[in-house]
């Protein structure tokens, strides 16, 4: 077991695998925390993946970037983003129970940070050797939403993409990008009872993805913002998948 941290063009990650030494992944994948949260919040999803799938010990790298944006300013230490939120209006939505609906917005911020990400995945790439066709690129809440506007403009698909409590934004852009995208798998995560991005952005993603002809695996679920049990489960199954087709 080991758990290291490196940077990659302008992003510090945390690496996770129990490879042998000197043993090349076969399958690399790039999980990215939400806002707010610090870097390494998300890596307790390596070992809890490879717990219960024993057969990828030695066959896949998670790597955990660090969003570029600190937040210790708007009095959150070690708390991270990957663009800002006007926090206000978030709360008030919350508080109002109001939609918010996203998805005609291409948040300021969003494109930097697509390309910051962009630079880390290809630095990351270069060096492991291990090409774009056996990457997943997966993330939570504005994680996720920063690795599907990364997947839609790679050169070539990634293995696959996972969108856990992601929504739908800059519907027309995302939507240009689908259609001249080579189409890769996607599984996608969602609460009924999300309060900070309601269910039907959700949704709205799903239908955008599905018009172009992606497969979508879709697990709904009774809850709040965050990553279901069932979910992890078909991450697990989705990893096994492609290191047995390899």
């Amino acid at each position: 077991m080991a758990l290291t941290t490196r940077t990659f063009g302008p992003l510090s990650c945390q690496i996770y695998d129990q490879l042998p030494a000197e043993t090349k992944p076969q399958i690399i994948v790039v999980v990215s925390h939400g806002f707010g949260a610090p870097g390494d919040d998300l890596v307790p999803l390596g070992p809890e993946i490879l717990r219960q799938n024993a057969e990828l010990a030695d066959k896949v790298q998670f790597v955990f970037p660090a969003a570029p944006l600190s937040l210790i300013e708007m009095g959150i230490p070690g708390g991270r983003a990957w663009w800002m939120l006007d926090v206000a209006a978030l709360n008030e939505a919350i508080a109002t129970g109001k939609i918010r609906d996203q998805r005609g917005q291409t948040p300021d911020g969003l494109l930097e940070a697509g390309q910051q990400y962009r630079a880390m995945l290809d630095a990351l790439l270069q060096e492991t050797g291990v090409p774009l066709s056996q990457c997943v690129l997966a993330g939570f809440s504005q994680g996720s939403m920063v690795s599907t506007e990364v997947a839609l403009q790679l050169p070539e698909p990634p293995a696959a993409l996972a969108i856990w409590s992601g929504t739908l934004l800059c519907e027309e852009r995302w939507g240009a990008l689908a259609d001249q995208s080579a189409r890769f798998p996607v599984q996608q995560s969602h609460g009924t009872q999300d309060p900070i991005l309601p269910f039907d952005g959700a949704i709205w993603l799903k239908e955008l993805l599905e018009q172009r002809d992606y497969a979508v695996d879709f697990t709904e679920f009774v809850g709040p913002h965050t990553i279901p049990q069932p979910a992890l489960d078909k991450f697990g199954s989705l990893l096994a998948d492609l290191t047995s087709s390899l």
